[in-house]
């Protein structure tokens, strides 16, 4: 017997998620979606075909929309599932997710949506309950009716929404359009962390998602801006499509390390190239982040922290960046690098040959790498001071946050010159 669940895009079925006796899943299109040459594949490792896809091809994409690690883990405990059946989490958690699909049981359609004035705003007391509950059951998964939300990750986080500055739970059907994210608590400061990190990629003129560090009874959390939703003037909320890089190449998110197989900055940078709509724009952003996540000693920049955005007029971009932490600042937290730098896998390894190297393996020039790491150094430098100051100002000034600046400090003035040792040896 098979069972299905319908995957929805713009309020239309574009195709089933299907799940065998023997558990074997399989996605295949509907004919109506195919026929229409206008709409788009739901990811570039599922193109559009009449044939089913296999378990091999599906499973990538459907499990990338997941939670992950510890946090798939606790999910499927709260909801009384295998941990390893992505049919059945989805069935319970996919009515919002990353990017413009929602799954819904076959035959049923997704409720209507309502606007953000609609859901109801959160009282501090409720709220601290919630963020207590997060760690038994993510998403509040089982907790809440018609709740069933999922996002990638490792870390607690919450798809949420906000009325007039204020959180609340997205009604059945809604978009939601922020992430509430509480701190990690093996790791202290991690809120003002993320927070600074985020800020100062903006400064520095790259492309990040707006964020927000606040606290509420003295609980610390921060807010993302979903650069997936759009809303209108009356509040009305669209999904826009986007796919991380493990799930556009067809990597299962539990390899989504360069070193289990997962993409490497190589075959990252050939992949924009191939399915930018601007591939120009895509791998000069694409350089700058690879450059500043050194800068920021951020060594969890793996294939599932990049994804291709489906934007409305612009076509295929590369998305805004996220979940960017300096996580030098934790000695207990591996140090290598995700994906590897010109063959380097910290900032200790690099030499003065390095970016030429890096220039190389990514096809680009070697001189313009070099002068590219050396600006977003010195614009680091001197936008750090004041993004940290800013951070404190909402709340969060003390030692974590000082530390975690000087962490930063360090190693941009280290980039910068390896950048003046390259230049006197003229390479």
């Amino acid at each position: 017997m098979i069972k299905s669940l319908s995957v929805w895009w713009d309020g239309a079925v574009v195709g089933a998620l299907q799940i065998d006796e023997h558990g074997d899943l399989a996605f295949v299109y509907d004919a109506a979606w195919l026929a229409d040459p206008a709409k788009r594949a739901i990811s570039i490792s599922l193109p559009k075909r009449a044939e089913p896809f296999n378990r091999r091809e599906t499973r990538p994409f459907f499990a990338g929309l997941l939670p992950d690690e510890g946090q798939r883990e606790a999910v499927a405990r709260a909801l009384g599932v295998s941990k390893g059946n992505d049919f059945r989490l989805l069935e319970q958690l996919g009515g919002d997710v990353a990017g413009a699909l929602t799954l819904w049981p076959e035959g049923e359609a997704p409720p209507t949506a309502t606007g953000l004035a609609e859901a109801e705003p959160l009282d501090d007391a409720r709220l601290v309950e919630i963020l207590d509950t997060l760690p038994t059951r993510p998403f509040l998964a089982g907790a809440a009716e018609g709740l069933r939300l999922s996002l990638a990750g490792a870390q607690q986080k919450l798809p949420v929404v906000l009325v007039n500055g204020r959180i609340a739970l997205p009604q059945p059907g809604q978009p939601s359009t922020y992430i509430l994210k509480p701190p990690i608590s093996r790791l202290p400061g991690t809120t003002e962390n993320e927070a600074l990190a985020m800020r100062l990629a903006s400064r520095v003129r790259l492309w990040a998602a707006p964020v927000e560090p606040r606290r509420t009874q003295d609980r610390p959390y921060l807010l993302v801006e979903r650069y997936d939703r759009i809303v209108d003037a009356e509040g009305a909320v669209r999904r826009l499509h986007q796919e991380d890089f493990c799930q556009v190449l067809g990597i299962a998110p539990e390899k989504k390390y360069a070193s289990e197989g997962g993409p490497t900055f190589p075959a990252c940078f050939d992949l924009v190239r191939r399915a930018s709509s601007q591939p120009a724009r895509a791998v000069l952003d694409l350089v700058e982040a690879a450059i500043f996540n050194v800068i920021l000693g951020n060594a969890d920049a793996h294939g599932k922290n990049f994804s291709l955005l489906y934007g409305p007029r612009s076509g295929i971009e590369l998305a805004r960046l996220y979940d960017l932490m300096c996580t030098a600042a934790y000695p207990d937290v591996h140090a290598k690098f995700a994906m590897k730098i010109g063959k380097r896998a910290t900032l200790e390894e690099f030499a003065s040959s390095t970016w030429e190297d890096f220039a190389r393996e990514i096809g680009m020039g070697a001189p313009f790498v070099r002068r590219r790491a050396a600006d977003l150094a010195e614009r680091t430098l001197e936008a750090l001071p004041t993004t940290a100051d800013e951070i404190a100002d909402a709340g969060f000034e003390g030692p974590e946050l000082r530390r975690i600046q000087d962490v930063i400090e360090g190693r941009a003035r280290k980039v910068l010159d390896l950048g003046v040792t390259a230049a006197k040896a003229g390479g």
